[in-house]
C-alpha cells in the first residue's frame, strides 16, 4: 500500500509538484496543504493565489504555458477597471473572478477557508483534498533595502520582484487548521515542493504546532534552485539578500535542515548532507514529467525511511 502522504505546497512550482503526486496517489493518500501567506483583498475581493493554483492545476482548468490563471481567460472586466483608472495591475480575469466573488461573499457570512477551498475543489471535479494553511489571514510583507515595507503581491507582481530585500514577516495568525494538524498527525511521508522557503514553505512551517509534528514521518523535499538559477520567480535573489549566500539546492535544503530527511535535486547540484541526496531531472514542463519527480520523490523518502 502506498505511504499517506501530505505535501506542503505553493506557487506554480507546488502546483506542478502537487499534479504529479495527484497522479500517482489515490485522493485517500494524498493531502496537499497550501500556502496562504500571499492571500490578499483586491478591489474588495478575496484573492488566494495559491489555493487557486493548485485547484486549477488539479481541476484541467489552469493555463498551461503561464503556470497560474485560469485556460481560454478572458479580461474584460479588467479592461473596464483600467478605462476607469482603477488597479488594474493584479491579472483578475473573468472566470476568475467568479471564484473570487463567491469566496468573499461567503467568508462574510462567516464560513471557514477551509470548508470554501473544499467546496470550491469538489465543484471543478478535485478529488484530492486541498486544505489551506490557515483559516484566518497570515499575510507576508517583504521589507526592501530602502526600508519600504511590501506586500508580497506588490513586490511579486506590481513591482515585479525586482526590490532587492533586507527581510521578510509574516504577520496575523499563528494558527494551523485541525485539519492540517490532523493530516500531519496521519502522515508517514511529507513532501515539501520545489517552492520558494521563504513566501510558500516556511510560511507553513512557521504555524504553531507544524513543525513538531515533522518529528515523525519522513520529510523530503525538490529543490526549486537548477545550476544556480530559480526556475522560476525571484526566489535566486532572495536567497542572496535573505540568506547572504549564494543561491544553490544546498542553500535551500538548509532552510529545512532540522526537519528535512531527503532532498531530490537536479543533475550537477548534489552535496555532501546529513540527509539524503538523490539527483534527477527536477524540471517539470508536463504532466509526465511532473509524474516522474512525484515518483522520485516517493522512492527517496522510502530509501531514507530505511
Amino acid at each position: 500500500m502506498s505511504p499517506r502522504v501530505v505535501a506542503l505546497v505553493g506557487g506554480v512550482g507546488g502546483a506542478r509538484l502537487a499534479e504529479g503526486l495527484a497522479a500517482v496517489l489515490p485522493p485517500e493518500r494524498l493531502t496537499l496543504v497550501v500556502n496562504t501567506g500571499d492571500d490578499f483583498e483586491h478591489l474588495g475581493l478575496y484573492v488566494c493565489p495559491d489555493l487557486d493554483t493548485v485547484t486549477y492545476t488539479l481541476a484541467g482548468r489552469a493555463h498551461r504555458g503561464q503556470g497560474w490563471g485560469v485556460a481560454g481567460e478572458t479580461f474584460r472586466t479588467l479592461d473596464v477597471v483600467r478605462e476607469l483608472g482603477g488597479p488594474g495591475w493584479f491579472q483578475l480575469g473573468d472566470q476568475d473572478l467568479g471564484l473570487h466573488i463567491v469566496r468573499t461573499d461567503r467568508r462574510r457570512r462567516g464560513d471557514r477557508l477551509t470548508t470554501i477551498t473544499r467546496e470550491v475543489a469538489k465543484a471543478f471535479g478535485v478529488e484530492h483534498p486541498i486544505l489551506p494553511m490557515s483559516d484566518a489571514p497570515r499575510p507576508t510583507r517583504l521589507r526592501t533595502r530602502e526600508g519600504e515595507w511590501l506586500d508580497f503581491q506588490e513586490y511579486l507582481v506590481r513591482r515585479r520582484g525586482t526590490p532587492r530585500l533586507s527581510a521578510i514577516e509574516s504577520t496575523g495568525t499563528t494558527v494551523a487548521t485541525p485539519e492540517v494538524h490532523a493530516a500531519l498527525d496521519a502522515a508517514d511521508v511529507v513532501c515539501l515542493a520545489p517552492s520558494n522557503p521563504f513566501v510558500s514553505i516556511e510560511p507553513i512551517l512557521g504555524l504553531s504546532g507544524v513543525r513538531a509534528r515533522l518529528a515523525r514521518p519522513v520529510v523530503v523535499g525538490v529543490s526549486p534552485i537548477i545550476s544556480g538559477r530559480a526556475v522560476k520567480g525571484p526566489l535566486a535573489e532572495m536567497i542572496e539578500d535573505l540568506a547572504s549566500v549564494p543561491p544553490s539546492a544546498r542553500a535551500v535544503a538548509a532552510r529545512y535542515e532540522d526537519v528535512l530527511d531527503g532532498f531530490l535535486v537536479a543533475p550537477g547540484d548534489g552535496y555532501t548532507s546529513a540527509h539524503t541526496v538523490r539527483e534527477a531531472d527536477v524540471l517539470m514542463p508536463d504532466a509526465a514529467a511532473r509524474a516522474a519527480v512525484a515518483r522520485e520523490l516517493l522512492a527517496l523518502a522510502e530509501s531514507a525511511r530505511r
